[in-house]
């Protein structure tokens, strides 16, 4: 039995018994375990090596990660751009992940050369007198850093399609199994991020941060190795062209034509006026009432070629994306508070107390804390709760995927909070035990700092998981990559957005008088973290209620609820897409 716009990997239909299935999904989610082992690790742990070894500043330390983690998730455009247009997702994985095992050789290497980096130095007990990276050495680890994320963000996108693939929505026996696909792909991520801080952070702190980025490189080498040996069992899509020159084609065709009237038929029958010529996409997608400007590209007006003529299809293709983007753009204030917290509380942590009795952990290791917890949640949720929600609330996710990312969001201003009262009990210490020009040694437990880990496993558990299904399933079947692209892509902007508020936070808070910003001191005892932490919160609080109010007036594509099993297969099929 053959799975229609899908082929083998030698071109031949796809045979069912042969091909995809949950069997095709294990080689994937295999890669995803071991690159986000090197990835996460290193999301969290970057700025241990950035402060202790090239000597940046707290706010240069802390931009350059958020701009690392940003920069992987924009890089998923290109990545989604090739696979839905010219070439299948599994050779965009394997054309781009040798990037990713370059990147972190290099890394590497300079991290192993003296000559290739700053002389050493304690930032934190003599900061004026520590050189800063500069320099063509400079430019080799920028170098270095953006290989990886232009590797691994085309990684991204191509994996998390590809697995989608492996599914048949037309065929009841595979719908639980793709309903299930997303939250085992987010357990791979979080299964990843728990051996990279348990193996690479210790690699890293203990062995050297030259040891842990080799280790690094040769993860990401076993997980293409495996993802190569499943070759024979993935359903491999059809590139339909570039979704982007599709889109803009609507538009400029539309603005053409925007001083034409629609024809007599389409007052008749709004749906209806225009039909499709080439059948390009694999979905029959129907007319819809919204953004009527962009139906007039439909419009028969005598002129031939690409350029000059839409099909419904394109257009709603593109009405597709358009609507998206409130939910996109509210979701990227949403997260703000997310990848802040994290980059931020591994510097609180490495100015505690971070003993457990004899042994002493790494303050990037704790977030373990939440990294387990979001694992043991998504099994529990997937096998327990989601039944059990299905039956209440009709949903086949239990709930819907709107309300799934709301929770996370009221989350995230919630661990900031908590993150905002932690900082001032540990600042207050700071100042009573003279520390304050010293910047470590602080006599609070880093286990203080647990609370509002937990919080970010929340934001994890819930918003992540409910983003990437819901623009998967929200995408139409020519747009999927494009689709994915746009939930790694709100991670990218969220970062980068982190980034730019600590600059702005900078520069509205210092004055013509010498005093520096509240992120500017030379160690975190003299910066004012406590009240970045009040800020973010008030921020994630409007953000929630701005997210709110844009997802409540979302209108799904496809019905989220269950289909009775005496409707056709087919609309069971397209009730899916809403999974």
């Amino acid at each position: 039995m053959s799975v229609e716009g899908l082929v083998s990997w030698r071109g031949d239909p796809v045979d069912k018994t042969k091909h995809g299935g949950v069997k095709a999904t294990l080689f994937l989610h295999t890669l995803v375990w071991l690159s986000n082992t090197a990835n996460i690790a290193n999301m969290l742990n970057l700025v241990v090596y950035l402060r202790g070894t090239l000597h940046m500043g707290v706010a240069k330390s802390s931009t350059t990660v958020t701009n690392f983690i940003g920069a992987i998730s924009m890089f998923s455009l290109v990545g989604a751009f090739i696979s839905d247009s010219y070439i299948r997702r599994f050779n965009t994985i394997l054309i781009f992940g040798p990037l990713e095992i370059l990147g972190y050789g290099l890394l590497a290497l300079q991290a192993h050369l003296p000559s290739l980096r700053p002389p050493s130095c304690n930032i934190d007990r003599i900061p004026n007198n520590c050189k800063a990276i500069d320099g063509s050495n400079a430019a080799l680890f920028f170098t270095s850093l953006y290989i990886i994320t232009l590797g691994d963000g085309c990684l991204r996108a191509s994996i998390a399609s590809l697995g989608g693939d492996q599914f048949d929505a037309d065929d009841p026996k595979e719908v639980h199994a793709k309903i299930s696909y997303f939250n085992w792909y987010t357990f791979s991520v979080s299964l990843g991020a728990f051996t990279g801080l348990i193996v690479v952070v210790w690699i890293e702190n203990n062995r050297g941060f030259d040891v842990g980025f080799a280790v690094c490189a040769l993860l990401v080498l076993a997980g293409l190795v495996i993802v190569a040996s499943g070759l024979p069992f993935y359903r491999n899509q059809i590139p339909s062209g570039s979704p982007l020159t599709r889109i803009l084609q609507v538009f400029v065709i539309a603005c053409k034509k925007r001083k034409l009237p629609f024809p007599e038929s389409s007052k008749q029958e709004p749906h209806q006026y225009a039909a499709d010529r080439d059948g390009n996409s694999e979905e029959g997608l129907s007319r819809t009432k919204g953004l009527k400007f962009l139906d007039k590209a439909s419009i028969e007006n005598g002129e031939k070629g690409a350029w000059s003529f839409c099909n419904t299809n394109q257009i709603e293709e593109t009405k597709i994306l358009i609507r998206l983007l409130p939910i996109f753009i509210s979701s990227v204030f949403g997260y703000l508070p997310f990848y802040l917290i994290l980059t931020l509380s591994v510097q609180q942590g490495g100015t505690m107390d971070n003993r457990l009795g004899k042994i002493k952990i790494s303050t990037a290791t704790l977030n373990i804390i939440p990294v387990i917890f979001q694992m043991s949640t998504l099994v529990i949720y997937d096998r327990f709760i989601v039944p059990f929600l299905r039956k209440l609330t009709g949903y086949k996710g239990g709930i819907t995927h709107l309300q799934r990312i709301g929770v996370g969001f009221a989350f995230a201003a919630l661990a900031a909070f908590v993150a905002s009262l932690v900082e001032m009990k540990r600042r207050k210490l700071a100042e009573e035990h003279g520390l304050m020009d010293v910047g470590t040694g602080v006599p609070m437990s880093v286990f203080w700092l647990v609370i509002q880990f937990f919080l970010v496993g929340i934001i994890d558990v819930t918003s992540f998981v409910g983003l990437l299904e819901f623009f998967y399933s929200e995408a139409s079947v020519g747009t999927k990559s494009t689709g994915t692209s746009y939930f790694y892509c709100m991670h990218g902007l969220t970062a980068w957005l982190g980034s730019f508020l600590i600059e702005l936070v900078n520069k509205v808070t210092r004055d013509g008088n010498g005093k520096k910003g509240w992120m500017e001191g030379a160690n975190l005892n003299k910066s004012h973290l406590d009240r970045f932490y009040w800020l973010l919160s008030v921020i994630g609080l409007i953000s929630f209620l701005n997210y709110t109010f844009w997802a409540h007036r979302y209108v799904y594509r496809n019905d989220p609820r269950f289909v009775a099993s005496n409707r056709n297969k087919s609309l069971e099929g397209e009730d899916l897409g809403a999974i």
